[in-house]
C-alpha cells in the first residue's frame, strides 16, 4: 500500500505539471507571433524544474531560435551580482559595508561623500542623483561607469540626507562597479568572472564589454504605437556595467540560483540581515544586496529590469526552493509576466502579490 500511494502521488504530480505545461505554452504562444523576438521562461519548485522553455527568436535576422542557452541582458537584475561583488570584498575584509565612499572618490563633493557609505549605494539610501536624470541625453556617445562619477562629481545636492530614505537610483550601482575595480586591482568584468561566474560554473555568463563576444546573444527589439516590432538593442546607458551590465541564460542564472540557496559565495541569510531598508510604498517590504524581499524570517527574493531592449524577472523564494526567471528581448514586455504569475498561483506555486508594486519603483 506505501509503494501504491507514492506511485498515485507520482500521477498527480505528473498530471498536474502536464497541465501547467500545457497552460504556460498556450499563454506565451499567444504572446509571440512567428518570426518575432520572445520569452524565455524556468520554474523550479521544491527544487524540482517543472518548466523550462524559449520562444520566439534571439535575432530576427539571423533566424536564432531562443532557448534555455541564450543570453539576455539582464538589465536591473545585474544588481543582485554587483552587490555580490562587494559583499566578497567585505568577505575579503578589504571593505566594510559602513566604509563611507570618500575613501573611494576624492572627487566627489566631500560633504557628500563623508555622509554617504558603501550600504547606502546597496540598498538604495544615499540621496545621490540618478544619472540618468541629469545626464545629457542629446549625446550619442554610450556612456561608462567612469561617467557616471563625472556626471556626479559636479553635483552638490542629494534627494535627502543619506541614509533617512529609500530612493531607486542606478547611480549608486555604478559607483559600487568602480569601487569593486578600485579595490580588487581588477575590472569589473574580470572580478565578475573570477569570484562569481566561475567558482557557479556559469561558463557563459558574463559582463557587457563593446568588444567581448557575447555567446549566444539575444538582440533587443521594441514595439511601436502600433505594435510593430524594431531593434532597439543598445542605448546611451548600454555600456553602464554596475547597474544592468550582466548577459546571462536560463541555463546559467538557475547555476546562481542554486548557489544563494546552498550559500556557496557567501551566507546569504547573513547578508540580508546586514542589508535591508524597509520600503515604506509596499508593506512588509524591503530592499537588500540587490533584491527586494519580502518577510524577514523566510524572505521571497524579487527583482526586475527593463532597458531599451529588454525585459526581465526574477522571483526567488530560498526556503521553498522556488525560483521563476523571466527573460524577454522585447522591452517593456511585462504583461505576459503578469498572466504567468496567475497560472503559477493556481498551480500552487507562490509568489509575493506586490511584486509590481515594487517593479514600479525601479522606474
Amino acid at each position: 500500500m506505501k509503494y501504491l500511494s507514492t506511485i498515485c502521488l507520482l500521477v498527480i504530480s505528473y498530471s498536474a505539471f502536464a497541465q501547467l505545461e500545457k497552460s504556460l505554452d498556450s499563454l506565451i504562444n499567444k504572446n509571440i507571433n512567428p518570426g518575432d523576438p520572445g520569452i524565455a521562461l524556468y520554474v523550479e519548485t521544491n527544487g524540482n524544474t517543472v518548466y523550462n522553455k524559449g520562444f520566439g527568436l534571439a535575432d530576427v535576422s539571423g533566424n536564432k531560435t531562443i532557448d534555455s542557452k541564450t543570453n539576455f541582458r539582464l538589465a536591473s537584475v545585474s544588481k543582485q551580482f554587483t552587490a555580490m561583488c562587494i559583499a566578497l570584498l567585505v568577505k575579503d575584509q578589504k571593505l566594510s559595508f559602513d566604509d563611507p565612499i570618500s575613501k573611494f572618490f576624492p572627487e566627489l563633493p566631500a560633504e557628500i561623500s563623508r555622509k554617504v557609505l558603501l550600504r547606502h549605494l546597496i540598498t538604495h539610501t544615499s540621496g545621490i542623483l540618478d544619472y540618468e536624470e541629469i545626464m545629457d541625453n542629446k549625446s550619442k556617445t554610450q556612456l561608462l561607469d567612469r561617467d557616471v562619477l563625472n556626471i556626479l562629481k559636479t553635483e552638490q545636492n542629494t534627494y535627502f540626507n543619506p541614509g533617512s530614505q529609500f530612493r531607486y537610483s542606478n547611480s549608486g550601482y555604478a559607483l559600487l562597479a568602480l569601487i569593486v575595480e578600485k579595490v580588487s586591482g581588477q575590472s569589473f568584468a574580470e572580478f565578475m568572472k573570477e569570484r562569481i561566474f566561475k567558482p557557479l560554473k556559469m561558463k557563459n555568463t558574463l559582463v557587457y564589454e563593446a568588444d567581448v563576444k557575447i555567446p549566444h546573444r539575444s538582440m533587443g527589439f521594441a514595439m511601436d504605437k502600433n505594435n510593430k516590432i524594431y531593434p532597439n538593442d543598445q542605448s546611451s546607458t548600454s555600456a553602464i556595467k554596475g547597474d544592468g551590465g550582466v548577459y546571462c541564460s536560463l541555463k546559467d542564472y538557475k547555476k546562481w540560483t542554486h548557489g544563494i540557496w546552498n550559500n556557496t559565495l557567501v551566507d546569504m541569510p547573513s547578508l540580508l540581515s546586514q542589508l535591508n531598508i524597509s520600503i515604506k510604498e509596499v508593506t512588509s517590504s524591503y530592499y537588500g544586496p540587490g533584491w527586494f524581499y519580502f518577510d524577514k524570517g523566510n524572505p521571497a527574493l524579487f527583482h526586475s529590469g527593463s532597458t531599451c531592449g529588454f525585459s526581465t524577472y526574477s522571483i526567488n523564494i530560498p526556503g521553498q526552493k522556488t525560483s521563476i526567471v523571466y527573460f524577454s528581448n522585447i522591452a517593456g514586455n511585462s504583461e505576459p509576466f503578469k498572466k504567468i504569475l496567475d497560472i503559477l498561483n493556481k498551480a500552487g506555486i507562490g509568489s509575493p502579490a506586490q511584486v509590481f508594486s515594487l517593479h514600479q519603483l525601479t522606474r
